[in-house]
């Protein structure tokens, strides 16, 4: 989201990033008021900036056009008549679309409009329903005025050692140590807080490697630290130019996933290894606990667990996990919510990839409505993390070429990335 420029939104956008923070050092004690006041600030964070941006797109959207008018068949331009039959040519704020069939398969008609038109258009082709595509001449100026915008290495660099100290934190506070008043003591929370930065970092970092790849300006990874709760939010890139195509859009959003993956089963697998079996007759769990998990919950899971603490580890178990195992685990359920076909998050950009704007739009709205209604009856620590999947489900950018579909090997990986079952289970939480 862009900085809003009116000072009053620039105050209000200010406050919102403020206020969570300013409830959590000014708490009078840790109390049933106190939590609902900060779930209600945090509530009102999150809403209180997704109107702003919705203010700000609205803003940008206003043109100097009047309003929508036919173009002639001199108006339009040649390229775009040697590539589609056009049957309906409309413009309206500077933006130029036209209906009609393609003459040639959409990987060359993108080509060639590509070759042909002139640099201040950015060509998008898109399926239609009723007359078979549609090209939208987008003009450049706006989009390349805000990819040159400098990335700012010192803000990267700050948010990255913020969440550093308040993951160190949070990890240590799991541990029963509170760093307020013993900072000498900050290593036992690093193992959490480094798993679980590196598990973030190498995701984000695996989009952004794959995106220069396909030639497409993007930033480097933003951490969001918070002192609270798993002290950080995640991290994220804002790519700054849409994919070619969808080869592009699904290369980028696998490779997160994959990568972060890559070290979320090191480090479950080495911290399983200083995890326990959860012992007593009523199966409760030592204070040291920081999340349990089940034997069986999940595949993979099961398998590491069985690697790591051997034939202790029967079916229906509960595992005692300790800090790096938490990180992993928690990097290998992050990445489970991640890929869920919503939104922009990494699964909805691959399975938009996979099946197109229209067929991925309706399995996105059926996976949001899937999980809220898992977060409300089955497990409802699950209801923050629709809330801020909500306020992050829009459509996103669309590739330039969005007709040309993927080929049989991406749409294998596609499939299997898209199978939740494998990669985390929910967790048991702390039992009193």
């Amino acid at each position: 989201m862009q900085r809003p420029r009116n000072p009053l939104l620039a105050f209000l956008f200010i406050v919102a990033l403020l206020l969570p923070w300013l409830v959590f050092l000014f708490r009078p004690g840790e109390t049933i008021t106190w939590h609902a006041l900060f779930w209600l600030a945090l509530l009102f964070c999150l809403l209180l900036i997704w109107v702003m941006s919705a203010t700000q797109r609205r803003l940008a959207a206003v043109g100097p056009d009047l309003g929508p008018r036919m173009l002639n068949e001199a108006e339009q331009p040649e390229a775009v008549r040697q590539v589609m039959d056009v049957k309906i040519a409309i413009k309206e704020n500077g933006v130029q679309l036209f209906r009609g069939p393609l003459r040639e398969p959409a990987s060359v008609s993108f080509e060639k409009l590509n070759r042909a038109l002139p640099k201040g258009l950015v060509p998008l082709v898109q399926e239609d329903e009723q007359l078979g595509a549609k090209i939208v001449l987008i003009p450049k100026p706006a989009e390349e005025e805000f990819s040159r915008k400098p990335v700012r290495p010192w803000l990267h660099w700050l948010l990255f050692f913020l969440t550093l100290i308040t993951t160190t934190w949070v990890g240590a506070r799991y541990q029963g140590v509170n760093l307020a008043q013993e900072p000498g003591r900050f290593a036992v929370g690093l193992p959490y807080s480094i798993g679980l930065i590196l598990i973030l970092g190498v995701h984000e970092l695996g989009h952004f490697f794959m995106a220069r790849r396909h030639a497409m300006d993007v930033t480097p990874p933003y951490f969001i630290p918070v002192p609270f709760g798993l002290g950080t939010f995640g991290a994220f890139i804002q790519m700054r130019s849409p994919p070619v195509n969808r080869k592009a859009l699904f290369d980028v959003a696998v490779a997160g996933p994959l990568a972060g993956f890559v070290i979320a089963v090191p480090a479950l697998l080495l911290g399983l290894r200083f995890s326990s079996i959860a012992t007593g007759s009523d199966g409760t769990l030592s204070p040291r606990f920081l999340d349990g998990a089940t034997v069986g919950s999940s595949i993979l899971f099961t398998v590491l667990t069985r690697l790591s603490l051997g034939d202790a580890t029967q079916y229906g178990a509960l595992v005692q996990l300790s800090p790096l195992a938490f990180a992993g685990w928690l990097g290998l359920f992050v990445t489970a919510l991640n890929l869920l076909p919503v939104g922009q998050l990494d699964g909805g950009h691959i399975t938009r990839a996979m099946f197109g704007s229209r067929v991925g739009q309706t399995i996105s709205s059926v996976a949001m409505w899937s999980l809220f209604l898992l977060a409300l009856f089955v497990w409802p620590g699950l209801m923050m993390w629709v809330v801020i999947v909500l306020l992050i489900a829009g459509r996103g950018t669309p590739p330039l070429n969005d007709v040309t579909p993927l080929d049989p090997v991406r749409m294998v990986v596609g499939y299997f990335d898209s199978d939740p079952r494998a990669h985390a289970s929910l967790p048991l939480g702390r039992r009193e």
